[in-house]
């Protein structure tokens, strides 16, 4: 067990800090490596873990994808300009507006999306319209939480989302269904606790006329055009494929190649730049993260897990959707959320509960590795992103004042998702 710790750790460290721009993939797969030649891994383990999750990371390279071609095109910064119009000068106004917009743009391009895409422009838009200090800080702030928090609506949101649906077999329709009241909470208590926190420090009035007209910044409007048609037709996608057996990561592949296809034959979008930016390492990490997982389950840790499981579902189901969903929230912002939605949902399959509980747990798991990780700046892959967009881009955000905001936000958001599936779900 303790070698298994200091492998995970040693591997985790390697991820965040990224000594010598030491990529993500690389990082991950050395510590799978490390495992193996120790023995805590054997190559059935790798075929067991390659099962589980090649369909997640698949699809979320293609939504990924999508939504790099699509900024590319000018869609995120067009969405961005006419929420800044609908706020009609009001600063409030904005900042809910601006939290609405991040939330949909988590909930169909995924957390990592989200924080990649959409933190940048609205930077750019908040200097163009004359702010700075404290009112950017609410704002970016405000992106950064509704990226992880808006993450819960779809399977394909966030990367933890998939790999728990996989595991336990869950159907994006059946998924999405016992889901997303439980999301709307989630996005409406976090623009709650923002608003709260942050009102001080918006301004009252902007000049909206500063900015220029949404599609004048639109680069193609045929892949503009084509890009939203591409969006409608993979959730179709989704909810008639899945059930025939069909994997949502052909069906993503497949709207992503055929975006891919139409936008290179314009002049205006770089194909081979997004391809090559792609985050691939993605592959990699997945692979090489969960290996090192599994060497911490075959180490006896899913069983100390299990134990814990068993004890909350004693209370009933408030005690085994916030027993597991805390657990899952806390584990997920010491050893980030990857490979604590895996440890997890291998402990509550291991745990032999009844039914209606087992169905809970899972779905607070999931609650858990989406909000919890903003405890922390380590706490999942997209928050990494958005501190490398935001030290870009000049901003710089302290762990201190990251972890205290992260405290307040979190806990009474978690709380109130967590009560939400116990009165939807229980």
């Amino acid at each position: 067990m303790v070698l298994a710790f200091v492998i995970f750790l040693v591997t985790l460290f390697l991820v965040i800090y990224q000594p010598k721009s030491l990529p993500i993939g690389w990082s991950a797969l050395g510590g799978a490596l490390a495992a193996f030649l120790c023995g805590l891994i054997s190559v059935s383990d790798i075929a067991t873990v390659w099962q589980i999750i090649w369909n997640a990371t698949g699809a979320f390279v293609a939504i990924i994808l999508i939504s790099m071609i699509l900024d590319e095109a000018g869609s995120f910064e067009w969405a961005a300009l006419h929420v800044a119009r609908l706020g009609r000068g009001r600063g409030k106004q904005l900042f809910v507006f601006s939290i609405l917009l991040g939330a949909i743009v988590a909930a169909v391009f995924a957390n990592d999306g989200a924080a990649l895409i959409l933190t940048p422009i609205i930077v750019a838009m908040l200097l163009a319209l004359g702010y700075q200090g404290k009112a950017i800080i609410a704002f970016v702030m405000a992106s950064g939480f509704i990226a992880d928090m808006g993450s819960l609506p779809l399977m394909v949101s966030n990367l933890v989302n998939i790999v728990s649906a996989d595991f336990f077999h869950l159907s994006f329709a059946i998924y999405l269904k016992n889901m997303l009241p439980v999301a709307i909470v989630s996005v409406f208590s976090t623009l709650l606790a923002l608003f709260l926190y942050y009102q001080a420090d918006l301004p009252e009035r902007y000049d909206f006329q500063k900015l220029p007209e949404p599609i004048s910044v639109v680069k193609d409007k045929n892949v503009f055009g084509a890009g939203w048609l591409v969006l409608a037709a993979l959730l179709c996608g989704f909810f008639i494929l899945e059930p025939m057996g069909v994997p949502v990561s052909f069906t993503a592949f497949t709207a992503a190649l055929l975006l891919a296809l139409f936008a290179g034959r314009s002049k205006q979008i770089a194909m081979k730049k997004i391809f090559i930016s792609a985050p691939w390492q993605v592959v990699l990490f997945s692979l090489g993260m969960y290996l090192v997982v599994y060497g911490l389950k075959n180490a006896g840790l899913t069983q100390y897990l299990t134990k814990l499981l068993i004890e909350f579902s004693t209370f009933g189901a408030w005690g085994a959707a916030l027993g597991s969903g805390l657990m899952a929230a806390l584990l997920s912002s010491i050893m980030n959320n990857m490979p604590t939605v895996l440890i997890e949902a291998i402990s509550i399959s291991d745990a032999k509960l009844p039914e209606n509980l087992k169905e809970l747990m899972v779905y607070s798991n999931i609650v858990g590795c989406d909000l919890g990780p903003k405890l922390t700046p380590i706490g999942s892959l997209a928050t990494l992103l958005w501190l490398h967009v935001l030290k870009q881009k000049g901003i710089k955000i302290s762990w201190g004042y990251y972890c205290k905001v992260g405290a307040i936000i979190t806990f009474p958001v978690l709380s109130a998702t967590l009560a939400a599936m116990v009165l939807f779900l229980g």
